[in-house]
């Protein structure tokens, strides 16, 4: 309950309603993992063209899958996901899906 105030010297009782959020929008990730045998030019190319990028992004995608080993490179359901993580793999570059974490 929460106090509002009507008139100066005269409160009422209010009560609040809320709602729990209890679906997330996004809880799955799409993964890309560095390897030695694919180019920075054909994971940029992969980004644009699969997961619509812009040239930008994908250069700095990239760039932290070469330096971190891996990147979330996309949020989104799996439904929305699963496509594209096959596409790149047809491709022969590693990608998974991932469940995000609560934290």
């Amino acid at each position: 309950m929460a106090t509002q105030l009507n008139k100066p010297g005269n409160y009422e009782e209010t009560a609040f309603e809320m709602e729990t959020l209890t679906d997330v929008e996004s809880p799955y990730s799409l993964v890309v993992w560095n390897d030695e045998v694919n180019s920075f030019d054909w994971v940029i190319q992969t980004l644009v063209e699969i997961c619509h990028h812009s040239t930008e992004q994908a250069e700095q995608c990239a760039m932290i899958i070469h330096t971190q080993g891996k990147y979330a490179v996309k949020q989104g359901s799996y439904e929305e996901l699963k496509p594209m993580c096959d596409a790149i793999t047809d491709r022969g570059i590693g990608a998974t899906i991932e469940v995000m974490s609560n934290s």
